[in-house]
């Protein structure tokens, strides 16, 4: 198989998930499919990672909290903010907003960690935030003063800022485990935060209908798109294989013209286009096969 297949499948699936998140919005409630998401995708894992997991109990332990920030931010907050979010925006809008995680990531970096972004960076966080005001008000960016931001896309914004953060401490922080067992670990933890949130849900039942989104979001989107990444990323390195995530806002516009018939307006187009070459901005230095430069202040 091709290098570059493997992160081409992982962000076709997770585009396909996107589409699911939007379809199970009139079928399951959000915090129902985000508990059985989770806890499907730790059944499956139970017999392949629980040995070694229960021997290291002591070693992830130690990193307790670490391991619960990551899961709250990770699993829960992104994920069920999406969930949510599908409620009040349209997936298209949702696999845009998606691909402005590495500017979110770059600036969440410079505030927190003091990881000032070169020039290039600087220029593409300004194409990419005008290309998001062109979005979010629908061609028009002077009506976010007046009407403010849709609540769906304001929770799809706050989600993928979460799972920045997430990506950020993830590489920062030296948990014991190896790739699987550390995604294991942090599932374990989701669902004891997603534990209280699935008390608010209106019902927790799954109609025949909403059960395959419920397989989908559990297996091929946790499991399957996570080995593709983590083969990905082992043949390509981080860097070349996060390019591929520029994919994600186009294989979820495709995929939600053909299975819920959303149509692109031009606002879509120029607000994307403006996103995605903010972002090749800051991947130039990666594209050009230098790794970005950062320093600290």
């Amino acid at each position: 198989m091709p290098q570059f297949a493997y992160p081409v499948l992982a962000v076709l699936i997770w585009a396909g998930n996107t589409v699911v998140s939007k379809a199970a919005a009139g079928m399951i409630d959000p915090a129902a499919i985000s508990l059985y998401r989770w806890s499907l995708a730790a059944l499956v894992l139970t017999p392949l990672c629980w040995r070694v997991v229960w021997r290291a109990r002591a070693a992830i332990w130690a990193h307790a909290g670490q391991y619960a920030t990551l899961a709250l931010l990770g699993m829960v907050l992104y994920q069920s903010l999406a969930y949510f979010a599908a409620h009040a925006t349209s997936a298209t809008n949702m696999g845009v907003i998606c691909a402005l995680m590495p500017l979110l990531g770059l600036l969440l970096n410079a505030l927190l960690f003091s990881v000032r972004p070169g020039k290039l960076a600087v220029l593409g966080v300004a194409v990419s935030l005008a290309g998001v005001l062109y979005l979010l008000g629908q061609g028009q960016p002077a009506s976010l003063w007046q009407h403010g931001v849709n609540r769906g896309d304001g929770l799809m914004l706050l989600g993928t800022a979460a799972y920045a953060l997430y990506g950020i401490l993830l590489r920062r922080w030296q948990l014991p485990l190896g790739h699987w067992f550390n995604l294991y670990v942090q599932i374990l933890f989701s669902l004891l935060a997603l534990l209280p949130l699935a008390a608010t849900a209106t019902t927790l039942s799954v109609s025949h209908a909403a059960a395959g989104l419920v397989l989908y979001a559990g297996l091929a989107s946790s499991i399957l798109a996570a080995y593709c990444w983590m083969q990905g990323v082992a043949q390509l390195g981080s860097e070349q294989a996060a390019i591929y995530m520029n994919l994600l806002p186009l294989f979820t516009a495709i995929m939600a013209m053909f299975c819920l018939g959303e149509r692109l307006a031009s606002y879509h187009w120029l607000g994307g286009a403006g996103i995605l070459c903010g972002v090749l901005l800051v991947q130039w230095p990666s594209l050009r096969g230098r790794p970005l430069r950062l320093s600290k202040a």
